[in-house]
């Protein structure tokens, strides 16, 4: 039997107790006998419950069991702890009862003595035992998959971390209450504190900061919040930041400012905006990376117009455009290696002619190698090269050639460069095989690709390897197998800048086997392989040497997903439709990565101090609601950035609503110190909450306690009529007030001028004084909780006093029988009211004798 079964003893039924007993004790045994037992009952029914569950039966018959097992009431088994200790057992009984709850506490006495029962696995019907290894040797799967062979593999579930922590309410925190104690910050912001960026990308943290696997050198101080600026870019700042501006000053010119179906303003790339717009923001003498990647992107994805509409066979259109892509490359890679190839030409200025023209082929520089070869006084073989690439008889010819040189051993007195230059025209680009041998005669394989860049490696399979009819994904994959195999030392598409040897002095370490791709070798990858999404290219560290920067990433993705449709992001869910778009075109889903790209980049602009750039970035955030929330938040952090010149470039250029900029000014003015500016700002951003809280607890006390009425009117009149949270019970009291402190003298005046005659609206005015004012004294404590704050304090006992000493002056009995319980009113304005409340009803004494 298993442990966590409960083991039932039944107790016989032959046999009763043979001993003498009264009718009381045998009565007290009967009704102890019968709690036990309808414990034991229950208990047993819920065993016998789950028991039948998991064996699929009902339990009809071990209720009927269990309750056959009750003995009679003179079981000799059971013998009452009374009887033992010779107690009368009813006084036993009704000083138990009396005294002590036996039914809760036998229960939670037992639960505390029973063994906890061991878990049992749940089973359900659709379970089986099929292919089953189980170490219990029960065969049974805890998971209704099953795979049809021992082909199909069985999917693991998938990890479902357990939640141990809750979050609790404020009022309820271990911090609450400890807001203010700065020798240990971690206590005061325990709720609101945590490792977070702050302005300018300002990261603000307790401790030092280190990786996973590092420790800090100092230790960690909960009193000290520290701040470290972490640079976002590599190399300058001015120079980073004229890049970001000529991009951007061009994507805004071609792209509109609209507002959603939520009324929130968004950005909308204009399909003008291509490649090819780009490149035109660029020197055509500029040959560094940024131009380079964008004439890429052109001659790749930019809709060309070929003129071919007039053939009529599709397929004979598609690959003569596959051809004139493909000479597009062509032209783009000539001019992209012609800079590394110039230097190798400078760095061998010395050397031979063959050197030289193996050099100006690698950069397809045909004419010139034939100027180099005829120079060198080879005419013959400058006639073959100026027939480069040539057929594919032509290629079959040389190669023939190159094998007759290897098997009579005679490319071991051929100059090594030659033999590459003759290589090259026979479409030979990986490794030309020698005929060996030893001594004079000894010939070694030659590498073509050795000591070339990855662009000039892959441009000798793009010029050289393949037929000139071949696609662009045929010759990239011709050169992605050659570097990713490692037999020949064809170069890998390390980045630019680790080619130049930037990356040595640079802030960021990369692992030793980090491998990041050049982005000009990414772009070309997701031109041939209709696989391969942005997610698998837009990695920052293709582009820079910095993990965070993300400018150039984030144009490619507006380029080719936003703008040319070419693809997207691999997180996009296309099951998502924009409410304000209705054909199928206009489907777009939502990506979480594009959110993160266009936020990254943002942060990247805040730190330049480019703030209205920023701004423009992040309206390309898909997501109403979350375009909303960071753009406030990035207002908020630059409020004091926020002058004239940036406000109307906010509102005029990029539509941004001028309550937002106004919010983002109210916080920077309550933050330092400017209570009523932020107020007027909270209003005219048409916070109103804000506004009334600001008044309620920070204004209003000060306009109290220098009783200044008017200002204290023209604080609350603006919230009338308004959407205001508590406005009933906090903001109107003090108009309330300003009404009774302002009225109630004039009532006595009238009062005096009159001989105490009213009129009917007067006297029930006096009468809604004498209810509403006795009521306003008794919520002021509320409406100003903080003890702590004298102010707070100081401005109750004012209100307080006031407008007890004027209706005292006027009703002292409506205070009287109003039975004020407030802590404010005592002490001289109570007696006070004792001594008007005594002579008022000496005087109706008076009156009525």
């Amino acid at each position: 039997m298993d442990e966590d079964e409960v083991l039932v003893v039944a107790r016989g039924d032959g046999g009763r107790n043979n001993e003498p007993s009264d009718a009381e004790v045998e009565d007290e045994e009967e009704e102890s006998e019968e709690e036990v037992d309808e414990e034991l009952e229950e208990d047993v029914e819920e065993e016998d419950q789950s028991e039948d569950d998991l064996r699929g039966r009902p339990s009809a018959v071990s209720k009927r069991a269990v309750r056959t097992t009750r003995g009679p009431a003179g079981d000799p088994t059971i013998i009452p702890w009374a009887r033992e200790i010779g107690v009368d057992p009813q006084k036993m009984h009704v000083m138990q009862t009396s005294l002590f709850r036996m039914p809760e506490e036998e229960k939670a006495l037992k639960a505390l003595t029973q063994a906890q029962p061991r878990r049992r696995l749940l089973l359900t019907s659709n379970l089986s035992r099929k292919h089953s290894r189980d170490s219990d040797g029960e065969g049974f799967r805890a998971d209704s998959r099953q795979r049809a062979s021992f082909a199909h593999d069985v999917e693991p579930e998938p990890y479902r971390p357990s939640r141990k922590y809750a979050r609790v309410e404020s009022s309820a925190s271990a911090f609450a209450g400890h807001e203010n104690a700065y020798v240990d910050a971690g206590l005061a912001f325990g709720r609101s504190f945590r490792v977070g960026w702050g302005p300018g990308g300002t990261l603000v943290h307790l401790g030092d900061l280190c990786g996973p696997a590092g420790s800090s050198n100092s230790s960690a101080n909960a009193s000290t919040v520290k701040l470290s600026t972490i640079p976002l870019i590599s190399g300058v700042a001015a120079d980073a930041a004229a890049h970001a501006s000529r991009l951007l000053s061009h994507h805004l010119s071609n792209t509109m400012i609209e507002e959603d179906a939520d009324g929130v303003p968004f950005a909308n790339p204009s399909a003008r905006l291509t490649f090819s717009s780009f490149v035109a923001q660029f020197p055509s003498t500029d040959h560094s990376f940024e131009p380079a990647l964008f004439r890429l992107g052109h001659a790749l994805f930019d809709p060309i117009d070929f003129r071919l509409d007039d053939i009529p066979d599709v397929q004979v259109r598609h690959r003569l455009r596959a051809i004139r892509r493909k000479t597009e490359l062509s032209r783009w890679l000539k001019t992209a290696v012609s800079s590394p190839m110039d230097a190798d030409l400078r760095d061998n200025l010395d050397a031979k002619w063959d050197r030289t023209v193996f050099t100006l082929l690698s950069g397809y520089q045909v004419e010139r190698a034939c100027e180099a070869a005829a120079a060198g006084g080879n005419v013959k073989l400058a006639s073959l090269i100026a027939q480069c690439p040539g057929d594919a008889e032509f290629r079959a010819d040389l190669q023939e050639q190159l094998e007759i040189w290897r098997q009579e051993r005679i490319d071991a007195h051929i100059n090594e460069d030659t033999r590459k230059v003759y290589a090259l025209l026979a479409g030979v680009v990986g490794t030309l095989k020698g005929s060996g041998g030893t001594g004079v005669e000894q010939c070694g394989d030659i590498d073509l690709a050795h000591g070339l860049d990855w662009k000039r490696a892959f441009g000798l399979q793009l010029w050289y390897g393949l037929p000139m009819d071949a696609p662009i994904a045929e010759v990239f994959e011709a050169y992605d197998a050659l570097w990713k195999e490692g037999v020949s030392s064809v170069a890998a598409p390390a980045p630019w800048y680790a080619e130049r040897g930037d990356n040595v002095n640079s802030l960021w370490k990369l692992p030793p086997k980090a491998q990041h791709p050049d982005a000009l070798y990414s772009l070309i990858k997701l031109f041939a392989d209709p696989a391969c999404n942005l997610s698998a290219i837009l990695s920052s560290f293709s582009f820079s040497p910095s993990p965070a920067d993300y400018r150039l990433p984030w144009h490619l993705y507006i380029l080719l997903s936003r703008c040319l449709r070419v693809r997207d992001l691999a997180d996009r869910d296309t099951t998502v439709r924009r409410r304000d778009q209705d054909d199928d075109d206009g489907v777009e889903g939502h990506s979480p990565s594009a959110d993160l790209l266009a936020n990254s980049y943002a942060s990247q602009l805040e730190q330049l101090g480019m703030i209205q750039e920023a701004v423009f970035v992040l309206l390309h955030i898909e997501g109403s609601a979350g375009r909303v929330k960071v753009i406030k938040e990035l207002l908020t952090r630059s409020a004091s950035k926020l002058d004239d010149w940036v406000t109307r470039g906010l509102v005029g250029s990029l539509k941004i609503p001028v309550s937002w900029i106004n919010e983002a000014k109210a916080v920077h003015a309550l933050d330092s110190g400017k209570v009523y500016e932020a107020y007027e700002l909270y209003l005219s951003a048409g916070l109103y909450d804000a506004a009334h809280d600001l008044a309620v607890l920070e204004l209003a006390p000060d306009a109290v306690i220098r009783q200044d009425l008017a200002l204290l009117r023209e604080l609350f009149e603006v919230f009338e009529g308004r959407p205001v949270s508590g406005w009933n019970d906090r903001g109107k009291a003090f108009l309330d007030y300003a009404h009774a402190v302002t009225r109630l003298p004039q009532l006595r005046e009238r009062i005096v001028q009159s001989d105490g005659a009213l009129d009917a609206d007067e006297t029930a005015e006096l009468d809604q004084f004498s209810r509403s004012v006795s009521k306003l004294v008794s919520i002021l404590p509320d409406i100003l909780p903080d003890r702590s704050n004298v102010r707070h304090t100081a401005a109750i006992a004012e209100m307080t006093s006031q407008l007890v000493r004027h209706l005292d002056q006027i009703r002292p009995l409506a205070i009287a029988q109003a039975q004020i319980r407030s802590p404010f009113f005592g002490g001289a304005a109570r007696v006070r009211n004792i001594h008007s409340t005594m002579y008022e009803r000496f005087l109706r004494t008076v009156e009525v004798a």
